[in-house]
């Protein structure tokens, strides 16, 4: 008999079932540790090209390279055996439909990721359906598009114009015809969130999108107090992290320079 317990994964179909019946639990994760902590409380685990900023410190994400989120990945698929893993394909791992199909299926061989994720609307809706042909399930993102900060000249909320809403609907529609399995709603106005959720028929998963959409996800450093250089509108601390850190490790400090630490019940 195995002494393992049998943990029954969250799948694609178990993701589409729930749209409109309940909502999606999100959240990001890099490495074993957290994904493992994670794991019983969450459907999906994003595997973001945001752990450039948070885990690297760098300014925005895109930096981050393929080899290096296959790194994170695996540390992630260790750690969570229930969740569904979405990894993040970086800046310019998908130009082309056939450099996007390379990528996605080293990402598969090297990893347990259940599904990737591209930023993009119609214009990479040949891209989508080039790699869901090919075995590759695919979350597409759309609204504010981190790895486009360079471009549109910062972070910009999206649908605030009737012709950016009717953009951003019809990015919906082409992208879930061409087999995206589920939509990322980033930074845009919450009408228009509410809109493309009842619009498809795939669900959809809103950061900075309002509550009118099938789940939500956030930046696990930002929603535990972790990052404290800057809090986004969207963002709820849960939990004030840097400072118990800090504090627990004052009192760590001080019982070395006091040598209170180690005492007798801490000793061989």
């Amino acid at each position: 008999m195995s002494i393992h317990k049998k943990v029954k994964k969250i799948t694609l179909k178990t993701l589409q079932k729930m749209k409109g019946k309940e909502p999606i639990v999100m959240v990001t994760a890099y490495d074993f540790l957290f994904a493992s902590l994670f794991d019983d409380e969450v459907e999906m685990i994003l595997v973001g090209d945001s752990l450039n900023m948070s885990f690297l410190g760098q300014k925005d994400t895109l930096s981050a390279t393929l080899d290096q989120m296959i790194y994170h990945t695996k540390a992630v698929c260790a750690g969570a055996k229930r969740a569904f893993i979405v990894f993040d394909m970086p800046f310019g791992s998908y130009t082309t439909k056939e450099e996007a199909l390379k990528n996605a299926i080293k990402v598969y061989k090297e990893t347990c990721a259940d599904a990737i994720k591209i930023e993009g609307g119609r214009e990479k809706a040949e891209i989508v359906e080039y790699l869901t042909k090919n075995g590759i399930a695919v979350v597409s993102h759309i609204g504010l598009m981190p790895q486009s900060v360079r471009a549109e000249g910062g972070y910009i909320i999206r649908g605030k114009s009737e012709e950016e809403k009717i953009e951003l609907l019809e990015d919906a529609k082409a992208l879930e015809k061409a087999g995206a399995f589920m939509l990322l709603l980033e930074g845009m106005k919450s009408d228009i969130a509410t809109k493309i959720t009842q619009s498809v028929n795939i669900p959809t998963i809103g950061i900075g999108a309002g509550v009118g959409v099938d789940g939500q996800v956030l930046v696990w450093s930002d929603m535990f107090g972790f990052f404290e250089e800057f809090k986004p509108k969207f963002v709820k601390r849960y939990l004030d992290g840097a400072a118990l850190i800090k504090n627990a490790l004052k009192e760590y400090k001080t019982e070395v320079k006091d040598k209170k630490f180690p005492d007798q019940d801490h000793c061989y």
